[in-house]
């Protein structure tokens, strides 16, 4: 019931981003009381500046307010029979607005609750006061009910707590999946639920901060009691506004943005075919997907950590596990929570990003920061037994006397603030985590079941030898290697272990306008941190930051042990041409039999075009699924094995087949995947393939010319074995500064979260090979993909043998200009106008330079140089209108 348009022209509602104030109040020794509600609101309405507002000030992003359940307030408002605390759920339903639409909806919920095997107990309508509301907010605002449910009809009371939160749980999923009810305009309204729970109870909304107890006078009454307040004020950035994107969500409040959100959705999706529980009740795939489509990351979050909470994790267990500290370089940290952070690694990737995530299950209620403590989190703790946490200071100074504050501190980067009502006391970072490491021998687990690669057979290790020059030449042109790429791309990261320093932008046309064949890695941008979210110092911040990767199957999150950690651990996802052999003899020896790999071609028969190029992807993932059905745990996508009649499959649209194609049927955690890529060669294609789902890359054509580079001289480098070291490092450094530019700490979260932008790619092969990349102009598809391949496998083959005696490399362009290379638009003739007219002050040669750059741009060098102005369709304005250049610059 998200109310949100769908996507249209630039726009796009898959953007997300919040920059909130979020804030909690505690009794520590949980004695509800409306006092503890009244000073959550105080500190909501503390937090109004750090919400927004649209076009209306009247009309905000969001605001909301999280209680424990308040049983003596519900028992006097209702007008049936409820049974004891505990033994009933209560949720703020989001109806359609349209009363015949939403007696519609009650009716279907109703039937779901029945088919649940619970009972309805009734409905309240929650009185609601819009008086204050923008027009934009009424226009959007659903109707309003409180749903009651409970056990079975033969006993209400034989469900209760965290078991009837389950089949809550169950009726919930089912409602937002299930119901579909459009309205006039065809948007889908549909039912929300704030929340369904035994516990907890939300009342958010698109409101400001001071509207939410003046709309909600719920909040206002003197009966409503809690023992904790969770709050939030919204700022959502590049979206619209909506009522059930308002926080709190069901278990958290989030202050932040999780940058490998895509990513991690997908994960999510291809881990729900290993999901089992005995927790939950009934076959799961009726709760399905468990990220909802259209949600923003925090909502996808918080579906994810409810899944873990309700399906058997502690809800502080399970927010260590999406957001774990950095421990992959922390050299004091002990190595029994080490073992913690590896092993429950293995079974999920972190939700990275800045994050201040406040949580609460009704009895404990914390807060944790990201591994970089990018965004600010305080406490007071007072000598009256409340603890107060908010995303700054001051949110309660006048409703707290300074003198009863006893304790204040801020929480660190990677540490948990946690208090437990029940216990009536903080549990500081260090227990919680110690306390977690010892319940289970995690590093006896990860000592029997996870391979290191230094553990591998030998059996696999193949010498290194210098290749052959004129099989190296051909291979080089199948994959567009010019000159260019070996002086300015491969020697420096081969000699210095670092790429060579450039200046950002390009002259030349962006690949689609292109009349040269370019790769497909250059129709894809790295997107980069905006809005509120920083990017990162790769160097001075490399405690926080890891290469470290896994490849193998996972097992299920719901039953840890040594089975679900049975993988090879990487230190760096690029694997050298001796690392790959090794790791495709490992089952054939050693302590690890069962790491099974399988080599898969990427090639397909260059005179077919795009419908061979189509049927060779079709064939890989047949092969895949094969694969998968027979054990195997590793696949190794090649595209070795070209000839005069077959051309690589571009191995960033094989990997994208192959990684969505393993999602979409749900077995993407059955397997591992190697990319060995002749065409990656440079630090943006590493990404690339890493971004849509490789587990480690081998670019075997880019380091055999590092070893030939080493053996004609032209590397300052001792020998090959260094060269390649040096390239390998210099490749890793690479990835973890393009990481960093988009506020992303490890390999393990960026593997799979497509932080990239396509430019020139079709919406067909964007969906089907790219699932969930932008492509905002559209362009090409297989069939021009395939033409770009042949035209390098022509030069690499050509027809006259003769040819072959007299052929090179070409020169390349791309970075300087070439007069046989690619287009610049600034190339000799523009520069020596530019020149000239600076040097003779002449503003009819400048004018020249300007009009050159200009036509140059109308032949296809930019997408600006596409657009026109219409001629005779609007009346020219008077003159006299418009405003004179005096006026505009002094």
């Amino acid at each position: 019931m998200q109310r949100i348009p769908p996507a249209q022209g630039l726009y796009d509602p898959a953007f997300e981003h919040d920059a909130c104030g979020v804030s909690f109040v505690v009794d520590l020794h949980g004695r509800p009381s409306h006092r503890i509600v009244e000073m959550g609101f105080t500190a909501l309405c503390n937090l109004d500046h750090r919400g927004a507002k649209g076009a209306e000030v009247n009309t905000g992003d969001g605001a909301g307010i999280l209680l424990q359940l308040p049983d003596k307030f519900l028992r006097a408002t209702v007008d049936f029979e409820l049974p004891p605390l505990g033994a009933y759920a209560v949720g703020l339903a989001f109806l359609p607005s349209d009363p015949a639409a939403a007696e519609e909806a009650l009716a279907e919920v109703e039937t779901i609750v029945a088919k649940e095997g619970l009972v309805t107990l009734g409905w309240r309508d929650v009185p609601t006061d819009p008086s204050s509301l923008g027009s934009m907010a009424i226009a959007v605002m659903p109707t309003f009910r409180q749903l009651f449910i409970a056990g079975p009809a033969a006993d209400v009371e034989s469900l209760t707590g965290l078991d009837l939160d389950r089949r809550a749980y169950c009726v919930r999923k089912r409602i937002e999946h299930e119901i579909a009810i459009p309205d006039q305009d065809g948007i889908d309204q549909g039912v929300y639920f704030a929340s369904l729970s035994s516990r907890t109870l939300i009342y958010k909304g698109m409101l400001t901060t001071p509207q939410l107890p003046d709309f909600f006078p719920d909040i206002l009454d003197p009966r409503m009691e809690s023992a904790l307040a969770l709050v939030h004020s919204r700022f959502s950035t590049n979206t619209f506004p909506s009522w059930p994107l308002a926080h709190p969500y069901r278990f958290i409040a989030h202050n932040g943005e999780i940058n490998t959100v895509m990513g991690n959705r997908n994960w999510m999706r291809a881990r729900e075919e290993l999901i089992a529980t005995d927790a939950l009740p009934g076959d799961l795939e009726r709760v399905y997907p468990i990220c909802t489509p259209g949600g923003s990351d925090t909502a996808s979050f918080d579906e994810a950590l409810e899944l873990l909470h309700l399906g058997g994790y502690p809800l502080h267990h399970a927010v260590l596990m999406m957001i774990p500290e950095a421990w992959e370089n922390h050299e004091s940290m002990s190595e029994a929570k080490k073992a913690f952070y590896r092993f429950h690694g293995a079974l999920m990737e972190p939700w990275d990003g800045p994050a201040s995530i406040a949580f609460t299950d009704g009895s404990v209620i914390g807060a944790v920061l990201d591994r970089n403590g990018l965004r600010p989190s305080r406490y007071w703790v007072t000598s009256d037994d409340l603890v107060i946490m908010a995303s700054e200071s001051g949110v309660l100074a006048h409703a707290v006397p300074p003198e009863t504050v006893v304790r204040k501190g801020r929480l660190e980067p990677g540490k948990m603030f946690l208090v437990d009502t029940a216990q009536g006391r903080m549990i500081p970072d260090e227990e919680i985590k110690a306390t977690l490491a010892a319940e289970q021998p995690y590093g006896e687990w990860l000592e029997r079941a996870t391979l290191a690669f230094d553990d591998l057979p030998q059996s696999g290790m193949v010498p290194m030898s210098t290749p052959d020059e004129g099989t190296l030449l051909t291979r080089q042109q199948e994959f567009g290697y010019t000159l260019e790429d070996l002086g300015i791309l491969i020697e420096p990261m081969a000699t210095n272990g670092a790429e060579a320093i450039g200046s950002m932008g390009t002259d030349t046309p962006i690949a689609v306008l292109s009349t040269r064949g370019r790769l497909l890695y250059d129709y894809f941008s790295q997107l980069f941190a905006q809005v509120t979210n920083p990017p990162l110092d790769a160097i001075r911040e490399e405690l926080v930051t890891s290469l470290r990767t896994r490849l193998g199957p996972a097992g299920n999150v719901f039953a840890p042990g040594p089975d679900s950690v049975r993988q090879l651990e990487l230190p760096s996802p690029i694997l050298t041409n001796a690392q790959l052999a090794r790791l495709r003899a490992a089952h054939d020896g050693g302590d690890f039999p069962e790491l099974s790999s399988r080599t898969l071609s990427a090639v397909f028969p260059v005179a077919e075009g795009g419908a061979g190029l189509r049927a060779a992807l079709d064939r890989l993932v047949a092969e895949v699924d094969q694969a998968v059905d027979e054990g195997v745990q590793i696949l190794i996508v090649s595209d070795r094995g070209a000839d005069r009649q077959l051309a690589p499959i571009p191995s960033l649209l094989a990997t994208g087949a192959v990684h969505h194609h393993l999602i979409r049927t749900r077995q993407r955690f059955k397997v591992g995947l190697v990319v060995e890529s002749g065409e990656a060669r440079e630090v943006h294609h590493f990404c690339l393939l890493i971004g849509y789902g490789a587990g480690a890359v081998n670019p075997w054509l880019a380091l055999d010319t590092v070893v030939d580079l080493q053996a004609q001289g032209v590397l300052p480098v001792a020998d090959a074995a260094t060269a390649e070291k040096n390239y390998v490092k210099a490749g890793g450094k690479g990835i973890l500064k393009v990481m960093s530019k988009m506020g992303i700490s490890t390999v393990a979260s960026y593997t799979g979260a497509q932080v990239f932008e396509a430019v020139g790619l079709g919406r067909e092969l964007v969906d089907e090979y790219f699932t969930g990349t932008t492509s905002r102009v559209g362009g090409i598809g297989l069939e021009e993909l395939a033409r770009e391949v042949a035209t390098r496998h022509a030069i690499a083959h050509p027809a006259n043998p003769l040819h072959l005696a007299h052929r090179t490399l070409a020169s390349g362009g791309e970075y300087q200009w070439r007069r046989e290379g690619e287009y610049h638009l600034f190339n000799p003739e523009t520069v020596f106008k530019l020149q000239h007219a600076t040097r003779a002050k002449r503003y009819d040669i400048f004018k020249e330079y300007t009009h050159l750059v200009d036509e140059q741009s109308r032949r296809l060098a930019t997408l600006r140089g596409l657009f026109s102005f219409r001629d005779g369709e609007q009346a020219p304005i008077p003159l006299e209108e418009v405003e004179p250049v005096s006026t505009i610059v002094n």
